[in-house]
Order: structure tokens, then C-alpha cells, then sequence
């Protein structure tokens, strides 16, 4: 019963540990870009675009299109830098157990 009460309050430290990590994470910025750096985009942990900026050559050859296309891969790799820092703290605050669900 000791294990259960032990294992139940490990539980309860890890909730507040990752509500304390979703906290900062929101306070943190991740820049994403394409096109070699002509457009960059910036978002934070929550996935909330903060800022994009377009060089002027991105204006240029191609269009809307490959503009759009652009913007949109940086907004991704903004992203996938977001999921890759959640990621790597749920994996030190489990240890790396693998939890389902959790990546």
C-alpha cells in the first residue's frame, strides 16, 4: 500500500513539474525559416505566431505561391522546434520511460 501512496505522490510532483515546464514554455520563442532565411517566423511554446518577417527577394521570384509556401514552412519548423523541446522534457522529467501518449 506504501508503493501505491509513494507512486501516486511521484504522479502528483511530475503534474506540477510539467505545468510548471508549460508555463516557461510559453515565455520562450522559437524562430523557424525558409528560403535561406527570407522569411523567418516566430512562434512560442504554445504555437501562437508572435512575428514574420519577409526579405524583400522573397517578394520576388515566384509569386504569391512560393511566398505562401514559404511562410508556411517556416511556421513548421517553428513547430517541430516547439514538439522537440516538449518532447525532450517529458522525456527527462519520465526518464525516458516511452509513456503512451506522451510522444
Amino acid at each position: 500500500m506504501a508503493d501505491m501512496f509513494n507512486l501516486i505522490r511521484q504522479a502528483q510532483a511530475m503534474k506540477e513539474k510539467m505545468s510548471q515546464f508549460q508555463e516557461e514554455l510559453e515565455k520562450m520563442s522559437f524562430t523557424g525559416s525558409a528560403g535561406k532565411g527570407l522569411v523567418t517566423v516566430v512562434v512560442n511554446g504554445k504555437h501562437a505566431v508572435q512575428k514574420v518577417t519577409l526579405q524583400a527577394q522573397a517578394l520576388q521570384p515566384g509569386g504569391v505561391e512560393t511566398l505562401e509556401g514559404m511562410i508556411q514552412e517556416a511556421v513548421n519548423d517553428a513547430g517541430r522546434q516547439v514538439d522537440a523541446k516538449l518532447k525532450e522534457q517529458v522525456s527527462k522529467m519520465t526518464g525516458g520511460l516511452g509513456l503512451p501518449g506522451m510522444f
